[in-house]
């Protein structure tokens, strides 16, 4: 209640609509189910057991047709806030405020000429509202990608389009240029791969907690759900070969985990794999996170375990990401690792901040903005281009999303900026789509057979298959889903007490 969203006091331009949304009678519904964590999921100085998924439904009229769009989220604020003394629902409550004042803002915009028109406006609105509040800045684009998914996705389905064709095509409007001058004038086409990807890799996260062997597992902490729990058994199950280790910034406890997660990839023969590490801002400054990785080096016996290595995940906190200690050590430090930025990442622009302070790139979240990830990629080419000796990164992470919407908007999206391997972890902290009732996982396997599959015990899972995950139906499909939802089967948002999913 202290953070409760008044109307927008923002005015507009308007234009004439042409192949573009435009809400001007449109509406907005939103629903929320809870789902329970088969396991507990660590990140940084916070864990996650239960969290709310919100959908939000957004009547969008295209070209004097009115059409639903659909997004989903999940209502976890410790990634976003990283403060364990605070309560959850009341982060889920900030959430929700936030997309209430996104989607509100989106209803009294008026019609615009494209999709990029009115994001951009959405998202100047957002973020100078949200100066004046306490949200962090990296929330404020949380309740604003919901509204912009809903967007694409009614647009996709009005026009006929799979995501890829309409940032190909760039029937969206995306204008690079309007963010980076250095790409004034040039359109998504000239940067992005010529047709998505159609399948990818897994990169399965070892959390600091997760078990590596079976033997690990206390008996009354075993899970009999029909699902792999250690990393073992993931490699003899599902056959992965990329990972994601989270790192805690103790030297000796991540030592002793990359040499554990050594061993288990050894004993099991994998002779062919790539690993990322990821810090969720678990290091004070640049110094300290410099000396621990050099450490890790000097130990010796690492050394061909972290050639394997890609880059490293926001090693720093946000108010020291982007410091002139920061771009100076990364500039002397001549064999340092490739790093990027996850958590800093909280502005349409911050990518080309990162850059000029020494990092290699970012990540994408649907979460954190869905053209903004479309620009990035065009950034980051562009400079590739300019400089064939530098590497550049832009990886596919992952905020434990699950169907039957948001994991195949977030593909979709993946699938089109050409990503080669992506952090996927919802399938392994929860169980499928067991949450759901029958016959919306009956639908999702029906639209989506490639991706999910008919699991013995009779829920819809991912279906990986040595390592590897298909995209076809879903980069086939209007922003990434073929099937039809009713949302209005879950709680209405009004009556949704956030500390139902906390009890």
């Amino acid at each position: 209640e202290a953070f409760r969203v008044d109307p927008p006091d923002v005015e507009f331009p308007s234009a004439a609509v042409t192949s573009a949304a435009d809400p001007v009678d449109a509406g907005a519904d939103a629903y929320v189910t809870n789902v329970e964590k088969r396991m507990p999921f660590h990140f940084g100085n916070v864990s996650v057991e239960a969290v709310g998924v919100l959908f939000l439904s957004l009547e969008v009229e295209v070209d004097g047709t009115t059409t639903t769009g659909l997004s989903q989220g999940g209502l976890g604020p410790l990634w976003y806030y990283k403060d364990p003394d605070m309560a959850p629902h009341e982060g889920s409550e900030h959430m929700l405020d936030l997309t209430e004042h996104a989607w509100t803002a989106a209803i009294e915009h008026g019609p615009a000429p494209t999709v990029f028109d009115l994001w951009h406006d959405l998202y100047e609105a957002q973020y100078a509202w949200g100066g004046s509040t306490p949200y962090p800045p990296l929330l404020l684009g949380f309740g604003l990608s919901l509204v912009e998914g809903a967007l694409i996705d009614a647009f996709c389905r009005a026009t006929d389009r799979t995501f890829a064709e309409a940032v190909r095509e760039n029937a969206l409007g995306i204008e690079p240029g309007r963010v980076y001058d250095e790409l004034a004038g040039e359109e998504p086409a000239e940067y992005l791969p010529e047709s998505p990807a159609r399948e990818t890799a897994l990169r399965h996260t070892v959390g600091q907690t997760d078990p590596l062997t079976p033997g690990e597992i206390p008996p009354e902490d075993r899970l009999d759900d029909g699902l792999p729990q250690s990393l073992s058994e993931y490699l003899e199950t599902d056959g992965v070969s990329h990972f994601k280790i989270k790192l805690s910034a103790d030297p000796e406890k991540d030592r002793a985990q990359l040499r554990a997660i050594r061993d288990v990839l050894e004993s099991h023969g994998i002779e062919e794999y790539a690993l990322t590490v990821d810090a969720n801002e678990q290091y004070e400054t640049v110094e300290e996170f410099r000396s621990q990785w050099e450490g890790h080096r000097a130990a010796g016996d690492l050394d061909a375990f972290l050639d394997r290595l890609l880059y490293v995940e926001q090693p720093l906190p946000r108010d020291e990401a982007f410091t002139g200690r920061t771009r100076e050590t990364f500039a002397d430090w001549s064999d340092r690792p490739p790093v990027i930025i996850d958590e800093s990442d909280d502005r349409i622009d911050t990518l080309g901040t990162a850059l000029d302070h020494g990092y290699d790139g970012t990540s994408h979240k649907n979460v954190k903005g869905i053209m903004t990830g479309v620009i990035n990629g065009c950034l980051l080419e562009s400079r590739r281009r300019e400089n064939l000796d530098r590497e550049y990164v832009l990886s596919g992470e992952d905020m434990t999303n699950i169907g039957p919407i948001e994991l195949q908007q977030d593909l979709a999206v993946m699938a089109t900026l050409g990503l080669d391997h992506v952090e996927r972890n919802g399938h392994h902290y929860n169980r499928g789509l067991s949450m759901f009732p029958e016959d919306v996982q009956s639908a999702v396997l029906s639209a989506h057979g490639d991706l999910f599959r008919r699991h013995e015990e009779g829920f819809a899972t991912v279906d990986v298959r040595d390592g590897v995950i298909q995209l076809g139906s879903v980069v086939d499909a209007p922003f990434g889903r073929s099937l039809d939802l009713d949302v209005s089967r879950f709680t209405p948002v009004e009556e949704w007490d956030p500390r139902s999913v906390y009890a």
